[in-house]
């Protein structure tokens, strides 16, 4: 059984559960791991340029309102793998290739391979989407496997809480910053178990352009900022934008210190174990006098020192 994987997430799942032997081709945004043994068959016209958080919006807006496609299929390479199957989705096709895009690159193979839509839009649904994943692959009970340890990580977390009897916290995580995005989809969900809320957050739905002012009136205790397929030190580049904004200074988060930048493969593109790794890190920064950052997480994100921003 031969699989192509046009999502990130679902390329890191399939390493999770130790189904990476059935799959041959990639995107281009695929983990690390993937692109060093795999060959990317999608590609982006954005590759290579390095653009602002405002410049790649309006790109992609554009791009939409326009009918244009970003990205691309090498259809020669995906003729030679001849996979049984590809996984793609429909939940967002600003992010990632989407169906539509897929079918259309499938159309003239010799073999038409399966298309299977993973398109998660609560926590659960990302759960699901490993079980969906595996039995694809005739391998269940994998995913049961993988599933219960993810389950049992949430489960450790939550009792901490419950026995310290931690007040959740005000929170707001924003996905993107020129313009700013709320957190939508199962986000919101990682940020309850972790012990928040965000009350600015859609939960199990897009997230959306959300003002600056709305944003000060609600004056989150804890904000922490990790723009989609941004990484802490892309993030860093831009986060003078946010300090520029009126009433920064004012807002209780930046007030106590308690600003936090974090990389983005935890909470967008991400699999269901990065995104229990999302909620242990929250849980350590929403409330670090019950739970510790994990040891190996602690790398994926830094307190902002305001005094060595420029």
């Amino acid at each position: 059984m031969k699989v192509c994987s046009f999502l990130p997430a679902v390329t890191q799942m399939l390493y999770d559960m130790g189904l990476d032997g059935h799959l041959t081709g990639i995107t281009f945004e695929c983990p690390e791991q993937a692109l060093r043994e795999k060959k990317p068959v999608v590609r982006c016209i954005l590759e290579g340029k390095n653009l602002s958080s405002q410049e790649i919006d309006s790109l992609f807006s554009a791009s939409k309102h326009q009918g244009k496609q970003l990205y691309y299929v090498d259809e020669t390479l995906l003729e030679q793998m001849a996979p049984d199957i590809i996984f793609t989705q429909d939940m967002c096709d600003v992010c990632q290739i989407d169906t539509a895009c897929t079918s259309a690159a499938v159309a003239n193979l010799k073999k038409q391979p399966e298309l299977i839509s993973i398109s998660p839009e609560s926590l659960e649904d990302v759960f699901e989407s490993a079980i969906t994943i595996a039995k694809a692959l005739d391998r269940e009970e994998v995913a049961y496997r993988y599933l219960e340890g993810l389950h049992k990580r949430i489960g450790s977390v939550t009792d901490q809480l419950r026995t310290a009897k931690a007040l959740p916290k005000r929170v707001m995580l924003m996905e993107w910053i020129q313009p700013i995005f709320n957190c939508g989809h199962w986000i919101p969900h990682q940020i309850a178990y972790a012990g928040g809320v965000d009350m600015l957050s859609n939960p199990s739905g897009d997230s959306v352009v959300t003002s600056w002012s709305k944003i000060t009136q609600y004056d989150p205790e804890v904000l922490v900022i990790a723009p989609c397929g941004f990484g802490i030190d892309r993030t860093m580049e831009e986060i003078h934008l946010l300090m520029k904004r009126p009433g920064w200074d004012d807002i209780k988060a930046v007030k106590e210190g308690k600003v936090f930048i974090a990389d983005y493969d935890m909470f967008t593109q991400s699999s269901a174990n990065t995104l229990v790794n999302g909620i242990e890190v929250l849980a350590g920064i929403f409330h670090p006098e019950v739970l510790e950052i994990p040891e190996n997480l602690r790398g994926k994100c830094r307190q902002l020192n305001f005094q060595t921003v420029e």
